[in-house]
């Protein structure tokens, strides 16, 4: 049974313990050593963003070249598809195993490939597939550090305190994101080895650490292991991937690949598997995906909130790399190869937002419950990407900086009160899973997102590019024959030109067009001006279409996450069976009568 509870907490000290957490020293030891296992496994989700140019000239690919783009997209997308794939099971395994134990497993497993990954030997395609394999298992070792880490911080701290500790590991495991983007720029150009090997100090340290310090206090069963519901949804939600991630690949005579037969077969079958999965699972008798925590109002709401937050924030980042590295640095003076690390830096304002505001707003929901954060900091979202709808391409960077910061701090906001909602309504046996579920619907959703706003931006750029990049090139005495076969290419060609810090025009016209044309005309079609200014207004439609949608994901998300109530602890059965006692309590939200619910 649970019940709600904002009772004043008791005063902090050695002797301030509940029930299954040990106090003391302990869980500030378990705090750090987990916190750094988010923000490693979060930094080398993005930390190929930035370097992934240095990443192709070390490894002497070119990722543009007809048939190559599959090595551009898997080296970006491979290590989340697994992170998301993973999760549940491997939560579930915490529950069953011990949650320290497959924790410290991941730390060992995500060190031993981050090394693997510096010392290939090889070139061009081969090692193009080396670092994907690899990439894959580290993706596995991340996932055991983030499928566990929350569940273990839930175990080792009291309720009171759980908000405070969730928004530190939250807040550094979201900043990683972008901490990763200037870590990539700044050691890609020195060699493209050191992207991978940073991990490797911090991760030696934190596995020794972790199997010196950390210790199983949580609840765990021995159980079997779902092998029907584990296999059928692995294969679902790779399925499901594999079809987002190729839909926005062109097909055929289309900008993009949605009507392809390989796309919606796969994704037939994704949704068939995930069917076939939630069949397996209500008759499971030990299922790997608890669909009975779904009972609970402040679980559910929180996952939902959880998913539609990432669903408009997943494909940000991407848009705002290409806005900078396409667009807005080249006109301010930037040579195209450094605008990677400048987009970057000047990304640093959003980190610093969710740094500042999660650990306070984690901080505050101990006291007054998760709703009114979570729920305004929704509405934050929404208005911050309005207003980034509403600056102009060619924006004044101060402006631009204060909206990421705001963005920072309502996403910020949102998500450590958010996580802490969630842990703290799960029954102990079941908070691997609880968490890992969290995670699963967050990372699917990030995928989801980044297929939604590619798609969206192509669309908009599908309509408006070919005629400005027709008459810029008929004007700089461009044959209209070459014209015309340029401005019809897909628009994903030219977007990734740009996310690769590529010249564009370089890469569409190529040596043998340029040579011919007259030295002037050449050096402005590849100069820092010319794509910028044909591509301003064609981005800007795509992305004003991208952030409506964001915008609404983010409104929808504030609705799910003021319905899941008042602040909610879950709290065991007393010994005699009964129920704990109910209490009439006040948060910061107003009065409301405790409620039950069950879980198991």
């Amino acid at each position: 049974m649970a019940v709600e509870s904002t009772a004043p907490p008791p005063p902090a000290g050695p002797a301030a313990t509940q029930a299954g957490t040990p106090g003391g020293s302990y869980k500030w030891s378990a705090l750090v050593n987990t916190t750094m296992g988010m923000l490693m496994a979060t930094i080398d989700g993005s930390i190929m963003l930035i370097s992934l140019p240095d990443i192709f000239r070390g490894i002497h690919l070119d990722p543009l070249k007809a048939g190559n783009t599959f090595f551009l997209l898997w080296m970006i997308l491979s290590f989340l598809v697994v992170t998301s794939v993973l999760v549940v099971n491997l939560g579930r395994l915490g529950d069953i195993f011990g949650r320290v134990r497959m924790y410290n497993l991941g730390f060992l497993v995500f060190t031993v490939f981050s090394l693997l990954l510096t010392v290939t030997w090889l070139t061009g395609p081969a090692a193009g597939w080396w670092l994907i394999i690899i990439r894959v298992f580290q993706g596995v070792g991340a996932a055991m550090l983030i499928a566990n880490s929350a569940a273990i911080l839930t175990d080792a701290f009291p309720a009171y305190q759980r908000g405070m500790a969730l928004g530190i590991n939250q807040a550094a495991g979201i900043s990683g994101t972008f901490i990763g983007l200037v870590l990539g720029g700044v050691l890609g150009p020195i060699n493209w080895r050191l992207v991978f090997l940073v991990s490797v100090p911090v991760g030696v340290l934190g596995t020794v650490w972790g199997y010196w310090k950390l210790r199983e206090v949580g609840q765990h069963r021995v159980a079997h292991i779902d092998w029907p519901g584990n296999i059928t949804f692995a294969l679902g939600l790779v399925a499901l991937m594999v079809g987002i991630t190729y839909g926005i690949e062109p097909y055929g005579g289309h900008t993009m690949g949605w009507t392809s037969p390989a796309v919606i077969s796969e994704l037939g079958a994704g949704v068939l598997f995930l069917a076939a999965f939630v069949v397996i699972e209500r008759r499971s008798l030990q299922p790997m995906f608890r669909l009975q925590l779904f009972r609970i109002r402040a679980f559910t709401a929180g996952v939902l909130a959880s998913f539609l937050a990432a669903l408009g924030r997943g494909g940000l980042m991407f848009m705002l790399i290409i806005w900078l590295q396409g667009i807005w640095l080249p006109r301010h003076g930037y040579d195209f190869a450094r605008t990677p690390l400048w987009a970057g830096i000047y990304m640093l304002p959003l980190t610093a937002g969710f740094l500042v505001a999660g650990p306070v707003s984690g901080y505050l929901s101990d006291h007054f419950g998760p709703r009114p954060f979570a729920t305004g900091g929704m509405l934050g979202s929404a208005a911050s990407f309005a207003a980034l709808e509403a600056l102009p391409i060619n924006f004044s960077y101060w402006v631009f900086a204060a909206v990421l910061t705001v963005m920072g701090l309502v996403m910020g906001l949102f998500a450590s009160p958010n996580r802490a909602g969630v842990m703290n309504s799960l029954p102990p046996q079941h908070r691997g899973a609880g968490s890992g579920m969290n995670s699963t619907f967050q990372n699917s959703a990030q995928v989801l997102s980044i297929g939604i706003f590619f798609t969206l931006m192509i669309v908009g750029l599908a309509s408006a590019l070919p005629p400005a990049l027709y008459h810029g090139l008929v004007h700089e005495g461009v044959p209209t024959r070459v014209a015309t076969r340029v401005s019809h290419l897909p628009p994903v060609s030219t977007l990734f030109a740009a996310f690769l810090g590529e010249n564009p025009m370089q890469h569409l016209l190529g040596a043998g067009v340029l040579d011919k044309l007259p030295a002037s005309h050449s050096a402005v079609i590849t100069g820092r001006s010319f794509f910028p200014s044909l591509i301003s207004g064609a981005f800007s439609k795509g992305l004003h279409e991208a952030f409506d949608f964001a915008i609404a994901a983010c409104l929808v998300a504030a609705a799910a996450s003021w319905l899941r109530g008042g602040k909610y602890v879950y709290k065991e059965p007393a010994p005699d069976g009964r129920a704990p006692a109910r209490q009439l309590v006040t948060s910061g939200v107003g009065v409301s009568t405790a409620t039950t619910a069950s879980a198991r």
